[in-house]
């Protein structure tokens, strides 16, 4: 049996950093009004230079406007738009713009080959602390964007994000509701585990998750989902080659999606691809090509989305 390790050639498409949220770890947002949103002309020129032989995903990552803002409908537009921009120019989109309404999911999946949101974690101690300021973290808020999402059939990505003052309980509890989830809908693709690492304008310095709280989540993460959820790691936040391959040998399967910058850890700069490629063959892996959407789940797609899927199958 052939072992791969799968990641998604990607580039991030940012509609806006601006967000009501103010989660304290955070180095991506900007102030309501402080940010200029992305143009259709601007995205279109970036698209433009884009390798079209090896990008595939375009992921569309957004900060959040206020479901009651006067201006959440434009920005769902603008969202929507560079969705139907990327399928125009033969990549497939991915959304990860926060919490949606029933009805915003609904139409983003027309557009979408899939789409995701982070759980984080479902303890409500965090709302004290660094979630204090971030009315969309709310746990129950989360776990509805998955129910959502299985009811509607969108494949979906999920995740963790360690290291924020949660306990292992919480990862336990968090862990058994996305395995829940998916034991009712099968509609989790992959499980995200991401240790926090301080970065330069985070309202809250704190300390980096260590590659053993990693190791120790991923084992756990293992035990709990179900087979069919692959866990994925992000790389560029594991800073020891031998710490990356120590969360393979525990589970991890995928390393999500590669571009040129991680908008959300934008101080950590991912491995050379020739250099993980060269890493994982000295252990009898190898590095694979994956679509933003899983081959099992095509079915679930539009006629228009699994023509676009079926030019990279």
């Amino acid at each position: 049996m052939e072992r791969i390790i799968t990641y998604s050639p990607a580039y991030t498409l940012v509609p806006t950093y601006e967000c009501f949220n103010r989660c304290t770890y955070c180095n991506f947002r900007r102030d309501p009004g402080q940010d200029e949103w992305m143009s259709l002309a601007k995205a279109q020129k970036i698209l433009d230079g884009l390798p079209s032989d090896e990008v595939i995903e375009i992921l569309i990552l957004s900060g959040e406007v206020h479901p009651q803002s006067k201006r959440r409908s434009a920005w769902f537009q603008r969202i929507y738009q560079l969705c139907e921009l990327a399928l125009a120019n033969g990549f497939l989109p991915h959304t990860n713009v926060g919490p949606l309404s029933y009805a915003e999911m609904s139409q983003l999946q027309q557009v979408n080959v899939s789409m995701g949101l982070m759980v984080e974690q479902v303890t409500p101690a965090l709302l004290k602390t660094v979630h204090a300021r971030a009315p969309s973290k709310l746990p129950e808020v989360r776990l509805q964007q998955l129910e959502f999402a299985g009811k509607l059939r969108i494949p979906f990505t999920t995740g963790l994000l360690l290291g924020l003052g949660e306990t292992v309980d919480d990862w336990q509890e968090s862990l058994a509701a996305i395995a829940q989830s998916h034991q009712k809908w099968h509609h989790i693709q992959e499980v995200i585990l991401q240790p926090h690492q301080p970065g330069q304008t985070q309202a809250e310095l704190r300390s980096p998750c260590q590659g053993k709280t990693l190791l120790q989540a991923i084992k756990i993460a293992r035990a709990v989902l179900p087979v069919d959820i692959t866990i994925q790691i992000p790389p560029n936040l594991i800073r020891s080659d031998q710490a990356l391959l120590a969360c393979i040998a525990a589970g991890a399967r995928d390393l999500g999606g590669i571009g040129p910058i991680d908008e959300v850890n934008p101080d950590y700069d991912h491995r050379r691809r020739e250099s993980t490629e060269a890493l994982l063959k000295a252990q009898a892996w190898s590095l694979g090509r994956r679509l933003p959407v899983y081959e099992k789940y095509d079915d679930w797609l539009s006629d228009r989305l699994i023509t676009a899927v079926k030019k990279w199958r």
